[in-house]
């Protein structure tokens, strides 16, 4: 049929003709579709029959036309019905038939479904939902203001699933720990939420727990690691944090084994913030050649400059870097593929660099419980976007105690006949 289109391709109706196009196509394909799949339902059945011969599972017409909202738009469908007159021995009830393609309670595809709660995550309200996506799919069907409260609902209960989960069967060989502070209502003003992420023997990284707590308290530290470990947790072979004493002091006390590694970034703004402006940028390329160095010999020769250059007129900023010297050269003695992850705490800092724009934008999630839960789905969200580690091979390595110097494996020697 000719139909008269603007120069921009839109129709009359403010719909543009290559939309119009693609859901019509959409429409005949899943119709097809649904034909096909009742007829081999049918088909598969044809044997089935009464005591007069007659089968007992035919077509019988269509069911009412819908409108079922996917991704090319929203799409009028009017299924095929099936008359099913066999009866359940066991419960005595009819049988039916249920489409797989497009089940009876089904307005909106799956896809659309796993857009929603990445919309509202990032940024948009719930009762955005319906004009925004009415305009973009053509259709309100399925959507509603009220999808964002039923999102929210199954993440407390996915979240409260995934800190009860059991770790036994997982090996977290490294783990970046770290207490973010966030506009979200955790009930207490110095509250923050405590993230663990760790990197499996594969390589991978992975969310290993998030709970709110105190980024300072010893105890809050020790519950979440006591609980991880009662879930069935192996110590880590090596922890990483900004330097904060509560959560040392409970590793120290669940996972006594564990080695520490200080954050070299959050070190390095503690060491600039005691020094004047003027001496900053040069401190800065001073302390950037100790991390950066070839290996920890070369680490140490550079505390050493460092010292010399500025710890007469500031002993204060050297002392920071001289009193965890242990704990910030720690990496030196893992793979040298694996440093350049290790030295810092980056990963949690850019994971909720976008948790914090979105929760700026929610100005707090309702509650305690729906605040975590958005976080945890934000953070679950940005781990299908973590690379493994450089070298993930060794990591196993690290696990069954190989030794590594100047990054390098050292070989066992092997054992002299007596």
């Amino acid at each position: 049929m000719l139909r008269v289109v603007n120069d921009d391709g839109s129709a009359a109706n403010g719909s543009f003709l290559i939309d119009e196009i693609v859901r019509e196509g959409a429409r005949r394909t899943l119709a097809a579709a649904l034909e096909a799949e009742v007829n081999t339902y049918i088909a598969e059945l044809a044997d089935q029959r009464d005591e007069t011969g007659r089968r007992l599972v035919v077509r019988n017409g269509y069911h009412q036309a819908r409108k079922v909202t996917t991704a090319a738009g929203a799409v009028e469908v009017k299924a095929p019905r099936v008359n099913d007159k066999r009866v359940d021995e066991t419960t005595g009830e009819r049988k039916r038939f249920s489409s797989a393609i497009l089940p009876p309670w089904c307005r909106k595809s799956p896809k659309i479904s796993e857009v929603l709660p990445l919309l509202y995550l990032h940024g948009l309200s719930s009762g955005d939902f319906v004009p925004a996506l009415e305009r973009f799919l053509g259709s309100s069907a399925g959507l509603s203001p009220a999808t964002g409260t039923r999102l929210t609902q199954q993440w407390q209960a996915d979240h409260a699933a995934f800190m009860d989960r059991d770790l036994s069967e997982v090996d977290y060989v490294y783990v970046w720990a770290d207490g973010i502070h966030l506009n979200v209502r955790l009930e207490e003003a110095k509250a923050c939420v405590l993230v663990l992420i760790g990197v499996r023997a594969d390589g991978s990284k992975e969310l290993v727990a998030l709970k709110d707590g105190y980024r300072e308290s010893g105890e809050s530290w020790a519950d979440l690691l006591r609980d991880c470990a009662r879930r069935g947790m192996r110590a880590p072979a090596l922890a990483v944090d900004d330097g904060a004493l509560g959560f040392w002091r409970a590793l120290a006390e669940v996972f006594p084994a564990t080695r520490e590694q200080r954050c070299w970034v959050h070190k390095t703004a503690n060491v600039l913030d005691s020094m004047p402006k003027s001496a900053q940028p040069g401190a800065k390329r001073a302390i950037q050649d100790i991390y950066n160095a070839e290996d920890r010999d070369h680490a140490e020769a550079a505390i050493k400059t460092f010292t010399q250059l500025y710890g007469a007129k500031f002993p204060k900023a050297v002392k920071k870097i001289t009193d965890d010297q242990d704990q910030l050269l720690a990496f030196y003695d893992f793979p040298a593929e694996h440093w350049i992850h290790l030295r810092t705490t980056n990963l949690i800092e850019s994971t909720f660099s976008t948790v914090r724009l979105r929760t700026k934008v929610t100005r707090g999630a309702g509650s305690r419980t729906a605040a975590l839960a958005m976080v945890f789905k934000l953070v679950e969200s940005a781990q299908q976007l973590w690379r493994a580690v450089n070298a993930p091979h060794l990591v196993a390595l690290v696990r069954a105690g190989a030794r590594f110097e100047r990054g390098q494996l050292v070989e066992r020697p092997e054992a002299v006949a007596a």
